[in-house]
């Protein structure tokens, strides 16, 4: 089974946002324990180990390391700036 390793700024970001979207982020975080890229995730073009999984107007952008999914940003996903913080 995978592990779960996420950046000081992606846990600064999840405790700022609503409980309910926080429920869906972290039930999508398990999710990608149990299949770490689901078929509605994305590679990222330019950086061909990371990935881009979208729930509601949120997006986590990560990568698969031998048995650890690490969470690098997550943020809004009509907004650029989850680009610019993984950057």
């Amino acid at each position: 089974m995978l592990k779960l390793d996420i950046t000081h700024d992606a846990l600064k970001f999840l405790k700022k946002i609503p409980p309910k979207q926080f429920r869906q982020i972290v039930n999508k975080m398990f999710d990608l324990l149990k299949n770490s890229k689901p078929q509605d995730s994305k590679q990222l073009t330019g950086y061909p180990d990371y990935w881009r999984a979208d729930i509601g107007e949120y997006r986590i952008v990560y990568r698969v390391l031998k048995d650890t999914v690490k969470i690098a940003v997550i943020g809004k996903r009509n907004d650029d700036e989850v680009y610019r913080k993984f950057k």
